[in-house]
């Protein structure tokens, strides 16, 4: 089993520019570079949010900044998905270009650790999922056995755990034969799904012990039989750091504390967060309420603050 690793979403996408590959960013953890999907013009090829292809996002210093983080000791990951764009599973047809647009996007970047965020209508989509989890499972397979590829599947989580459309992910995946790293749970936006005294660390806590139990399951029925511990190290947390996009949810710096100790207590595989973009305060001019900013937290913080506090006691 790998090392639990620590590390925040980047949205290379967003300007300003996160400069993730900054010295003074070191305590980011390894970060989760998002979102790669389907390029509007070509459905099988990747692209950076829709908006630019990896050779354009090169020019424009992605590769550069991925270079350096390396040079620097970093390691970085990918993230594939997310809430906008199309997803390339989705969009991509033929399995084997499928896989082949994954591959070319581990390869560019040189990471080992991907990360597939399945959200929305993408969640019910058995035709792309199978799709998914046939591209990914020949992807594994390529690789030298000396240097496995990590894969993380992202997914939705209400307090009783995983709906049914995101246990069918798990299942498709595990089915194909991927050797999945584990699933990593969105504990955010949570919507009438808490109750009013909860706090976000408080719901977090109850849909990863429901999402673990499932997760369990799961591999079970897979044939892969995982101790407690085993399953807790194949859960991953994602919250979404100070305010939420839903009304009055919001991830403070103690829940962060409190989620870094349950995370550490459980011994889960992985904790990141949304994102690197957002950790800083708002200043006067980009309050953050009552609106949600891409770009700060929208509470009273130093910048990096939850980064510090989230990562603490974790690897990159």
């Amino acid at each position: 089993m790998t090392q639990p690793w620590f590390g925040g979403y980047v949205n290379v996408t967003s300007t300003p520019r996160y400069e993730f590959e900054a010295q003074d960013a070191s305590g980011s953890g390894r970060p989760v570079l998002s979102f790669v999907v389907a390029d509007p013009e070509d459905s099988c090829a990747p692209s950076w949010g829709g908006s630019s292809g990896l050779e354009e996002a090169g020019a424009n210093g992605l590769d550069a900044a991925v270079e350096t983080l390396y040079e620097q000791g970093g390691a970085a990951a990918v993230s594939f998905g997310g809430q906008s764009g199309t997803e390339l599973a989705t969009a991509c047809e033929d399995s084997q270009a499928l896989s082949g647009a994954y591959g070319a996007v581990v390869e560019r970047y040189g990471v080992d650790i991907i990360d597939l965020d399945v959200e929305a209508d993408d969640l019910g989509n058995s035709a792309a999922n199978a799709r998914r989890a046939e591209a990914v499972a020949q992807l594994q397979q390529q690789r030298p056995e000396d240097d496995p590829l990590q894969v993380w599947v992202t997914l939705p989580v209400g307090p009783q755990g995983l709906a049914e459309d995101a246990q069918d992910v798990v299942v498709q995946m595990l089915g194909a034969g991927v050797e999945l790293a584990g699933v990593n749970l969105m504990t955010m936006n949570y919507g009438e799904g808490k109750d009013s005294g909860q706090s976000l660390y408080e719901i977090a806590a109850a849909s990863a012990r429901a999402a673990q139990a499932q997760v369990k399951d799961l591999y079970e029925q897979a044939g892969q039989s995982l101790s407690e511990e085993r399953a807790w190290q194949h859960i991953g947390l994602t919250p979404m750091i100070g305010r939420n996009d839903i009304e009055g949810e919001v991830f403070t710096l103690e829940d962060a504390q409190q989620l870094n100790l349950f995370a550490r207590e459980q011994g889960i595989g992985r904790l990141s967060f949304w994102s690197l973009n957002r950790d800083r305060p708002c200043t006067e001019d980009e309050p953050g309420a009552p609106w949600v900013s891409a770009s700060c937290s929208g509470v009273d913080q130093d910048t990096g603050a939850f980064a510090r506090v989230l990562g603490e006691g974790f690897s990159q």
